[in-house]
């Protein structure tokens, strides 16, 4: 299923979820200026490498210029491909915008933040050891969307849902849309289990537990930062 947009507008302009996209959108550019070589380079230096952040835990001295818990939130902005962050980027348009309005925009930041973080923990706690490096923005995503299914949760969302070789467009509750998604990437993850777990950079690896952990902890996250909070007098505030 592909969602085209949500019926939730907002009153405020997402100063927060536009700047997201765009610095997602110029380091993939930065991404595309780089050699093979280069580019491995630079994502096993700023993505998340479960093996050797696992080394960092235990005190090991990081060969890179960047510490290894610091990858927790420079991976967020790293892509693999075009799929890839175009996908992230449609998702993030779509529901960035209200939680960004519920929460204001300070606060939207240090959750989306954070969210992708615990996101890539989650999916470090389940690959400790492997070397693939691990990176994007969707575990991230996947805590907005975790907050949006809670205050929006019949918000209709337009979604392309294939029917044979037609995609036909329907409009579904957030609360269906968000929770399939949800449900989908917790049962790959534990299809996962009986099989390595390899994310990031390897052709067709996709961090099911990052989605899933996302998805949790902006559920949690989001009511803590005020996500139920009312807005409708002062909904520009920080």
């Amino acid at each position: 299923m592909v969602p085209i947009r949500d019926e939730n507008p907002t009153r405020i302009t997402p100063y927060v979820t536009y700047g997201l996209i765009i610095v997602n959108v110029l380091a993939f550019m930065y991404e595309l200026s780089l050699s093979p070589a280069e580019l491995e380079q630079f994502l096993r230096v700023w993505a998340v490498v479960p093996r050797e952040l696992t080394a960092s835990w235990s005190g090991a001295v990081s060969p890179h210029p960047v510490p290894e818990w610091a990858t927790l939130f420079t991976s967020q902005f790293l892509h693999g491909g075009f799929l890839h962050i175009a996908g992230n980027m449609l998702f993030l348009w779509i529901f960035g915008n209200n939680v960004e309005e519920s929460l204001g925009h300070i606060k939207y930041l240090i959750f989306y933040l954070a969210c992708g973080a615990l996101a890539a923990l989650t999916q470090w706690f389940f690959s400790a050891y492997s070397p693939i490096p691990s990176l994007g923005a969707s575990g991230a995503i996947a805590g907005v969307m975790g907050a949006y299914i809670l205050k929006y949760p019949n918000a209709k969302v337009l979604t392309l849902v294939p029917l044979g070789i037609v995609l036909v467009p329907f409009r579904i509750p957030a609360i269906f849309f968000l929770g399939f998604w949800f449900v989908q990437q917790a049962l790959y993850g534990l299809v996962s289990l009986n099989a390595p777990t390899n994310i990031g950079m390897q052709s067709g690896g996709i961090a099911y537990w990052a989605h899933a952990g996302g998805f949790v902890f902006g559920a949690i996250l989001g009511p803590l930062l005020g996500l139920f909070a009312d807005r409708r007098t002062n909904y520009n505030s920080f």
